[in-house]
Formats: structure tokens, C-alpha cells, sequence
């Protein structure tokens, strides 16, 4: 009788265990770089920048081909996928925090601890100075009211010991390494742990220990800085692209700012930064350094949510804040409206979705809505983004026509399609307007928007481009 009464019962109790870890909420676990273009990844076809820790992710997810941030320099791009509006709904267009302009409107993160999550930053969520917020420790532009706990991750950046060179405004080799938004490449003592992003890495893996196992579920934001200026990294990671001079330069077209308006000049380039070609290939080592030490610190932090047990109940998001020039037409860094600037890399890993490559039009708004969607949370209309999960289950459904991102530092607008790129610089096109056909000149070298021939495509596209400012004008913040 004890058997036949304690048997079911067991089976009952074993049963409810089952349904309430199968009920479970999805955790989310978004990792972002700084200051990293998707053609430096070797899942983007890189050949000789080597990233197998994000190549795996790649192959456990959907890596989306055409992807771009809303805002191409860090200020305005974080504050814009972070509060769920556009640069030009909120005039979020520097280095500071949405929540003045949104209110008491949840913040990404806030929403979903508003929902019961724990939510966590580690380092560089919303905009943080580097490198001095990271040599400080500060919390930069942070929003505390999104999360439960936050965690600064300090460096010595620059001033790490080691082999140094400063190759910007240095033509004569006398300039020290110097700090600030300045090209410095530092082959650095020392293991991970002396850098801001192997602290990240080490936080990240003891709070996915910490909280894999809690019935709560967990959104935890890790921001590396890497590949970000100064390129420093521990020594190991540089070897590979030295020596310095066998590393390759983008093409170099004779004439190719001429058809490029004076407000589309990128705010770096090889002239005005007085790098020789010697000082251009080691900073394409230095960043490919930076960034194969980013791919390490990636990896740490995958390998612990596999130990964890719980890679099977979490969303993997891996981005950028924005794209990087790498010396394409002579432009370095970011802000410019041009491809390698205004894309990000995006991989996207779902329980249950297979994997898959997406070239399908998205955006850095997107993410918002889409992981809320995904984690059963209630849909809100104000969000200007848009839930792109349907791509997950079919990389060729199509959820945008178009992409707008904005350069405020240029006063510029990009409208992207799965055709074209249309640059507009000024709301009434007086800095010039740039078009590129991006199956024919997918590098951007002949600006066709003078051409009669397109000058109806052109107006089309100002036209466009109006009505989109209209729209994402008219929002619920009275703006």
C-alpha cells in the first residue's frame, strides 16, 4: 500500500518540478563591444583577424549581414537602444543618460526588472569615457534605476606598462603615449586580469555562477571596451599581426573625396592624423590585437554560462555600440555615415532556433522589443524599434524597408535599404547628399546622387527620409 501511494505521489511531485523549470522565464545575457566594425570578425569573412569565440556563438545563432546602430559614435547609440526612441525623438545626441528625456518611461533593462528579473551591468553599458571613465572607475552615464547591481571594471589603459607608440599627430616619433580619443597601440605586460576587460570577463563568470541556478530569472549587460582606443591588450594577442607591416590597407582611390560632401569627411583621416603608411598598418595590428583579446574575454564568459547549465534557458546577444573605419577612403574611427562606421556586428542565439544567417535589414532599436517579445513580456507601443523575431524562424522574412541612422557630430542621416545607402547632410540637404548602389559599389566609391539619371531616386529618398523624421517626431514624450 506505502508503494502504491508514494509512487504517484513522487511522480506528481517530480512532474510539477518538471513544469515549473519549463516554465522558467528566459534569462538574457547581451554582451557589447565598443568601437568594433563586423568586417574585423572572422565569422564576417575576415581572413586574418582571428575570433573563434565569437565565430562559435556565430555558429550557435542567427548572425545578422545587415545590421546598424541608430547613431554611429557611443553617446547618442547607447542612449538610443537602451531608452527604445531615436536620436531626433529624445535630442539624446551626446555623451549623456536618456533618462532626463524618457522619464519614468523603463529603460531596456529597467523593463525587464520591472518584470521580475535581476538585472546587472558589468562595465560599459551605457556611455563611459574611454579611456578616462575607465581609468577612474567611474559609473559614467549610467542609469542606476536599471538595474539591481552594477559593477565598474577600472584599467590602466594607456598607462599600462609596456610597449608603447602613439601614431596619431606623431609624424616625428617624439609624442609619449598620450591618453584621450587618441590611435595608441600598447603591447602590454601582464596577464588579463591587469585590464579593464578581463575584469569584466572574471565579473560576468562569477555572477552567471551566482545566479544561473535562482528561480529569478537573470538580464545580465556586459560591456567590454575593447576594441576601443588606446589598443591595448596583453602581448599574446598582437603576435599574431606582427610584424606590424604585413598587415593590409583598404584600397586607396585616387580622387576618392571628390564626389564625398566636406560635412561626409570623417572627422579622422590619414591626413589630418599625419599617420604614414607604416603608422596605418600598425593600427590595423593594434586593433586586430584589441580585438582578438575582446574574443578571449568573450570566451570566458560563454564557457561559464555552458558550465552553468544554463546556455539552454538564456538568450546570447553579441553587438557593438557602432562600426570602425579601418583606413576605408582614408577615413579611421567612427561618427562617419559610410558602411564600415554605420554597421555592427549582430549574432543573436534563441533556445530552440536553429542557426542561421539573416541578411535582412535590422537595428540596434530592435533589441528591445524583440528579447521582450521572446520573453513573453507585455508588447509597448511606444517603442520606436521593431520585435525582429520572426527572423529567427525565418532568416528571409523581411520586417524593415529601411534603416535610419544619424550621425549628430555630422549633422548627416543615413537612410539604408537592402539596395541603396543614401547620406543627407542637414535636414534640407544643404551639406550635400550622397547615394551608393550597394549590390554594384558595396565599398561606396562613386557617389551617384549627381548623376541625372538617379535624380529622381534622390528625391525620393529626401522625401523619405522627411517623412521618417516626421514619424519618429510624433512619439509620446511631447517632443
Amino acid at each position: 500500500m506505502f508503494r502504491s501511494v508514494c509512487l504517484p505521489l513522487l511522480v506528481v511531485v517530480w512532474m510539477s518540478s518538471w513544469a515549473a523549470a519549463a516554465e522558467k522565464p528566459m534569462n538574457v545575457l547581451f554582451i557589447i563591444s565598443d568601437d568594433l566594425t563586423p568586417t574585423a570578425l572572422s565569422c564576417y569573412g575576415n581572413k586574418v583577424s582571428q575570433t573563434p569565440n565569437i565565430d562559435r556563438l556565430a555558429s550557435q545563432g542567427t548572425r545578422f549581414t545587415h545590421a546598424y546602430c541608430n547613431a554611429t559614435y557611443c553617446g547618442p547609440s547607447r542612449a538610443s537602444f537602451l531608452s527604445g526612441y531615436y536620436p531626433h525623438a529624445t535630442k539624446v545626441f551626446g555623451y549623456v543618460s536618456p533618462r532626463p528625456k524618457i522619464g519614468d518611461r523603463p529603460t531596456w533593462p529597467q523593463y525587464f526588472r520591472d518584470n521580475g528579473y535581476y538585472t546587472a551591468r558589468v562595465s560599459k553599458i551605457y556611455h563611459m569615457g574611454v579611456p578616462g571613465g575607465i581609468e577612474s572607475g567611474g559609473d559614467g552615464a549610467d542609469d542606476p534605476i536599471s538595474w539591481d547591481e552594477r559593477f565598474n571594471s577600472p584599467g590602466p589603459e594607456w598607462k599600462a606598462p609596456g610597449d608603447g607608440e602613439t601614431l596619431e599627430s606623431n609624424p616625428d616619433g617624439k609624442r609619449p603615449v598620450v591618453g584621450g580619443n587618441t590611435f595608441v597601440v600598447v603591447e602590454a605586460d601582464g596577464d588579463d586580469l591587469v585590464h579593464s576587460d578581463g575584469k569584466t570577463a572574471a565579473k560576468a563568470v562569477e555572477l552567471i555562477e551566482q545566479h544561473a541556478k535562482a528561480e529569478q530569472p537573470f538580464f545580465l549587460a556586459v560591456g567590454f571596451v575593447r576594441p576601443h582606443v588606446p589598443f591595448v591588450s596583453p602581448r599574446k594577442y598582437v603576435e599574431a599581426y606582427k610584424p606590424y607591416a604585413k598587415n593590409e590597407l583598404p584600397e586607396k582611390v585616387p580622387g576618392d573625396w571628390d564626389d564625398i560632401p566636406k560635412q561626409g569627411i570623417n572627422y579622422k583621416t590619414s591626413k589630418n592624423m599625419k599617420m604614414d603608411i607604416r603608422r596605418q598598418k600598425k593600427a590595423v595590428g593594434g586593433y586586430y590585437g584589441a580585438v582578438a583579446f575582446l574574443d578571449a574575454q568573450v570566451g570566458k564568459v560563454l564557457d561559464a554560462l555552458e558550465a552553468s547549465g544554463e546556455a539552454d534557458n538564456t538568450i546570447v546577444i553579441f553587438t557593438s555600440d557602432h562600426g570602425f573605419h579601418l583606413g576605408q577612403h582614408d577615413f579611421w574611427a567612427k561618427v562617419s555615415l559610410h558602411e564600415e562606421s554605420a554597421s555592427v556586428p549582430l549574432i543573436i542565439k534563441v533556445p530552440g532556433k536553429e542557426p542561421a544567417v539573416c541578411d535582412s535589414l535590422t537595428q540596434l532599436l530592435d533589441l528591445y522589443p524583440t528579447t521582450a517579445a521572446l520573453c513573453g513580456l507585455k508588447p509597448q507601443d511606444r517603442l520606436q524599434g521593431k520585435d525582429i523575431s520572426p527572423l529567427l524562424s525565418d532568416p528571409k522574412e523581411i520586417v524593415h524597408d529601411e534603416i535610419l541612422n544619424v550621425s549628430p557630430m555630422q549633422n548627416g542621416f543615413l537612410l539604408r535599404t537592402a539596395d541603396w545607402a543614401f547620406i543627407q547632410y542637414n535636414e534640407d540637404a544643404s551639406g550635400g547628399v550622397e547615394l551608393f548602389d550597394m549590390h554594384k559599389d558595396p565599398q561606396q566609391y562613386n557617389n551617384l546622387a549627381s548623376d541625372p539619371d538617379y535624380a529622381d531616386l534622390v528625391a525620393d529618398f529626401k522625401a523619405r527620409l522627411a517623412g521618417k523624421l516626421k514619424e519618429l517626431r510624433t512619439n509620446d514624450l511631447g517632443s
